[in-house]
């Protein structure tokens, strides 16, 4: 079955373009539109599972080797030969290191006791770049294609419900297949120019989602915005595109990876090639997921429907960060400075967000800093060295905040098109299937067990404790902890101010107005009306029941060690176990770490180091730390005291459940059993919450020192063309209509008046005297014949007649 996993993104593509291209022209039904869209997507589900069974767990299971379709038969884009121009350094240290440590291992024996001399060279290096159309199907494309699939098989369903009614039905649901195209390009493509052709294609659909009510001011702009920045990010992201091909001579996963395994290690403050392409893929990932300080796109996305925000911007789009990453997790854990910045990041975008979480009115805009929180948890993970547990939070994240947008989506549309929470409240009366799954959801972020947030989160958590990649896991960790506790807190006050607590609604028109709440946006439910909420019809409230279920369960694929005894249990139905082969581990230089393997999967056939990894398996010795900077951690000296690693773990799993039920009973404390709370502090942390009501003023500080920056360079460049350029070209044309002028002039007054004054004079002068010649008489005439013979004669002859007469003078003849 893994063998036409080439259909699963086709087959959304043929169903937005017949709905894009045929829905208006044929004027087809929302049943039909609605019934395209979701049996492409539903199809596509069920041939990615029947592929990740037959790849993973089949009687001819491929697994953990790669499958790819093509196997190189199809070149899309056929590059050529290139030149490797960069990379030389590393590779001579890298083949310095091998020779050292294989002189090292057999040294002959007259120079056992002498130092070891290592000569190594290295010669210009050049490939042919064929880049393939293929579909790589391994543990992380698996686990993306049935994220992709699954979450928006759900989010299509209750779209069809959510649209009803809607003009531009067919557009939306073609803009919404043309992104499921995309983003399975994007994870399923086996060479970074297919992810690069899917990153700009989710990028453009968002542009287009977000913007899908188009005659909305407040919709243009964030979709701009949105476009705008995450081309800063992209950008990067084609650096270290560029730098890939220049160092390793082809765009294929298993080839660039097969090499960069080789590079040494680029421990922290030393900064070397592949922390520049870590950096740029970095740039990227923050950019498309919204992270410090490239976030400010997502809270205004909110701005398109909100099954976009479900789809897009919380469940699948905003983690292709993560998933490039993870892919490139080789190249990242060549750098320590880069698993340092990741993390920090993660922890700071975590933090940062969750505090503007605390304040907003809105209830997507509090779902979508929220999100902004939990994609810097996920990088928190994949920079503390659990990639595996950041995708393992990718995929319950899915679920849960899926779950949350629907739900709010189905708030909002039992509440007329109304969004803000303090015009609320009092719902789970009238949508209890809404309310009811919503609470799975917010049990789940706030991480309560056994819901499936509670066991991504606590990993990233205990892994920040106990990492040591970086030597500041500590700090991570406790900034992450901060969060968290936030995270419980706004959460619990979305939840009470929504469903529980008075019936605000019913006086809406006399809403909060205390002078710290100040609400200016607009909404579409007058003030003056009141709407009795509703709840919404099966085709949305399914789905929800649906995410609610694998917001519950969804997690025990990725049950904690100190739960079973100190190991990943479940074999490859656990998470973390089938992500292993994935995983390039720094201490052996392959992949995997229960199971050696190369870049393609496929276990290695040197005996010998099979052989020495199971020896050091079987000693009672502790692995190596990766890096030479290990620094304090935090779990080592937690466990120092209790002198065991599972009590240590259970240490962090109490204290990450505490804070979630300190966050949720300060949310209950504030806004269900005394609701003057919220305005009493408010006023005693005044500046805090202000700074954190306007977002820091990230926006305003971006639309000072870069767009009012930006407009202002236009203005003098477009000053400096029309008056400098322009005027010169104007100029010129200027002085050459003046000497067209002159030109003309001369022409005019003194050629043509010197033609005409002769011509004027011929005709005034000689017309007269030729007209007196003209008698009409036939004698005058002949006179003037006669004259005229006399004349012509006296002309001819004259000479010869005068000669005749002085010779007859001269005889004297007279």
């Amino acid at each position: 079955m893994h063998r036409y996993i080439w259909l699963v993104p086709l087959l959304p593509l043929a169903g937005a373009a017949i709905n894009g291209l045929l829905g208006r022209k044929f004027r087809f039904s929302e049943k039909l539109i609605g019934s395209i869209a979701v049996g492409s997507i539903a199809l596509s589900l069920l041939i990615t599972i029947g592929a990740v069974y037959s790849y993973a767990f089949g009687s001819n299971a491929l697994y953990p080797e790669s499958y790819i379709t093509s196997q190189g038969n199809f070149t899309w884009i056929p590059g050529g030969a290139v030149r490797q121009t960069l990379g030389s350094e590393e590779r001579l240290s890298a083949r310095g290191e091998e020779e050292a440590t294989r002189k090292r291992a057999a040294p002959p024996p007259e120079q056992r006791d002498q130092p070891i001399a290592v000569a190594v060279t290295d010669v210009p290096r050049s490939s042919v770049l064929n880049v393939e159309w293929s579909y790589q199907l391994d543990a992380l494309s698996s686990i993306f294609m049935l994220i992709v699939t699954g979450v928006g098989l759900c989010i299509f369903v209750f779209a069809t419900g959510y649209m009803h009614g809607d003009p531009g039905f067919y557009r939306f649901f073609a803009y919404m297949g043309l992104f499921m195209f995309s983003m399975l390009v994007l994870v399923m493509g086996s060479n970074f120019l297919m992810m690069f052709v899917g990153w700009e294609g989710v990028g453009l659909c968002s542009y287009l989602l977000i913007g899908y009510y188009f005659d909305r001011q407040e919709a243009a702009n964030a979709s701009r915005k949105a476009f705008i920045t995450n081309r800063i990010g992209d950008f990067g992201f084609a650096l270290a595109i560029f730098g890939v091909i220049a160092t390793f001579g082809t765009a294929q996963y298993g080839d660039v990876f097969a090499q960069a395994r080789t590079y040494p290690l680029e421990t922290l403050g030393h900064w070397g090639l592949l922390s520049w392409i870590a950096l740029g893929l970095f740039i990227g990932a923050c950019g498309k997921s919204a992270q410090l300080p490239l976030h400010v796109w997502l809270p205004d996305a909110m701005a398109g429907p909100t099954p976009v925000s479900a789809l897009i911007h919380a469940a699948t789009m905003v983690t292709a960060g993560l998933y490039m990453v993870t892919r490139t997790n080789v190249i990242f854990q060549h750098s320590q400075t880069m698993m340092m910045v990741v993390a920090l990041v993660g922890a700071a975008t975590a933090l940062f967000a969750a505090t503007i979480g605390v304040t907003q009115n809105d209830i997507k805009k509090v779902l979508a800093y929220s999100t902004v929180s939990q994609l810097g948890f996920m990088f928190m993970a994949c920079g503390v060295g659990a990639f595996a547990i950041g995708i393992f939070h990718v995929m319950t994240h899915a679920f849960f905040k899926a779950l949350m947008f629907l739900g709010a989506g189905s708030v909002i549309h039992g509440m007329h098109h109304e969004q803000d929470m303090r015009r609320m409240g009092g719902l789970r009366k009238y949508m209890p299937y809404t309310y009811l799954t919503f609470l799975a959801g917010w049990l789940a972020i706030c991480g309560i067990i056994p819901f499936s947030g509670f066991w991504s989160k606590d990993e990233i958590l205990w892994n920040a404790a106990a990492t040591r990649y970086i030597p500041v896991g500590w700090l991570v960790w406790i900034v992450g902890t901060i969060a968290a506790t936030c995270t419980a807190f706004y959460m619990t006050r979305l939840v009470a101010m929504t469903f529980w607590g008075k019936e605000r609604f019913l006086n809406s028109h006399h809403a909060h107005t205390s002078e710290h709440e100040v609400h200016n946006e607009n909404h579409d439910t007058p003030k003056q009306e009141v709407h009795i909420p509703h709840e919404s019809p099966r085709s949305m409230w399914v789905p929800l029941a649906v995410l609610a279920v694998l917001a519950t369960i969804g997690g025990f694929i990725g049950i904690s060690t100190a739960f079973t005894g100190g190991k990943h249990v479940g074999g490859r139905m656990n998470i973390v176990n089938f992500l292993d082969p994935i995983i390039w581990n720094p201490t052996t230089h392959y992949f995997g770490t229960h199971e050696i393997v190369d870049s393609y999967g496929k276990p290695l056939e040197h005996i010998e180091t099979r052989l020495e990894l199971a020896t050091q398996e079987l000693e009672p010795v502790e692995t190596p730390p990766p890096y030479v900077h290990e620094g304090f951690n935090l779990a080592n000296a937690v466990e120092s005291r209790l002198h065991s690693e599972t009590a240590t773990e259970w240490v962090f799993i109490l204290i990450s459940l505490l804070v979630a039920g300190l966050g949720i009973g300060l949310g209950f404390l504030f806004y269900v059993k005394d609701t003057r709370l919220p305005d009493i502090w408010a006023a005693r942390l005044r500046p805090l919450y202000q700074a954190s009501y306007n977002k820091y003023w990230v926006d305003e500080f971006f639309g000072f020192t870069v767009t009012r920056r930006v407009m202002d360079a236009a203005r003098g460049v477009f000053a400096f063309d029309s008056k400098v350029i322009d005027g010169g070209v104007n100029g010129t044309a200027w002085v050459t209509k003046l000497a067209s002028r002159i030109t003309g002039g001369t022409d005019q007054y003194f050629v043509d008046g010197l033609v005409n004054a002769v011509a004027a004079f011929v005709m005034r002068l000689m017309s007269p005297l030729f007209r007196a010649a003209q008698t009409g008489f036939t004698q005058n005439y002949a006179l003037v014949m006669v004259l005229g013979l006399v004349a012509a004669v006296a002309m001819f002859f004259g000479a010869d007649i005068l000669k005749a007469f002085r010779g007859i003078f001269a005889l004297g003849l007279w």
